[in-house]
């Protein structure tokens, strides 16, 4: 069985556990300590993060967009790059946007601090951390809300990678009550219908444990 080895409450993971379920691939999950630095996993990757794919042919890759590349490439019945030359690297952009840009300014500051930090060792959050993350946090709300206004998707006319890693830090986000919904409601209404599909159940189902999420969590209707 092909395994994806992963953290619950990543966004990374999350975006590569949605393009698998949205491509109907099946797949194990296996979390994976990263702090405890097993060496059976730094053998895979020697970077000792997540997410990693191990295929059924022993093929391993690691990172998420190396992973999602990867399956658009070897799975291609459910294009989620795009299908032109311009769709593709329009979600090409926005991916990098939530994978870099939002994940420096708002989930490093928030999730990271909040969650990760603890689990790592690493001390208490720092404030000043928290307060940048909320501060950069409603900015790129209003740019997502500006996207989901103007689009039938973040990136065009289909659903693709760029709205699955938008919603995979949203949704690291709202399980430790960061997002205020009601801030923007085309943002809102995209995120419902991301959150609707069959592929977001599993994560709606995720639970950490000693750290309980909002009960709008789960709700699709919010």
């Amino acid at each position: 069985m092909r395994i994806l080895h992963h953290l619950p409450l990543s966004p990374a993971c999350r975006k590569v556990r949605l393009a698998l379920h949205e491509k109907r691939i099946p797949f194990e999950l296996r979390a994976e300590r990263i702090w405890e630095r097993r060496e059976e996993f730094l053998a895979m990757n020697p970077a000792g993060t997540v997410p990693v794919l191990e295929e059924e042919n022993g093929l391993v890759i690691a990172d998420s967009y190396a992973i999602c590349e990867y399956l658009d490439e070897a799975y291609p019945d459910t294009p989620l790059l795009g299908r032109t030359h311009a769709e593709r690297a329009e979600v090409r952009r926005l991916v990098a946007w939530f994978d870099d840009k939002f994940t420096r300014e708002v989930t490093r500051n928030l999730y990271f601090e909040k969650q990760l930090k603890r689990m790592l060792g690493r001390g208490n959050p720092d404030a000043g951390a928290l307060r940048a993350g909320y501060a950069n946090l409603k900015p790129h709300i209003e740019y997502l809300g500006w996207l989901a206004e103007t689009r039938a998707w973040l990136a065009g006319s289909q659903l693709s990678l760029a709205d699955l890693a938008a919603a995979a830090h949203l949704s690291c986000l709202d399980y430790i009550g960061d997002i205020d919904w009601s801030l923007n409601d085309a943002m809102k209404d995209w995120y419902a219908r991301v959150k609707s599909r069959p592929s977001f159940r599993p994560i709606l189902g995720d639970r950490v444990s000693g750290l309980t999420p909002p009960q709008h969590y789960a709700d699709l209707d919010f």
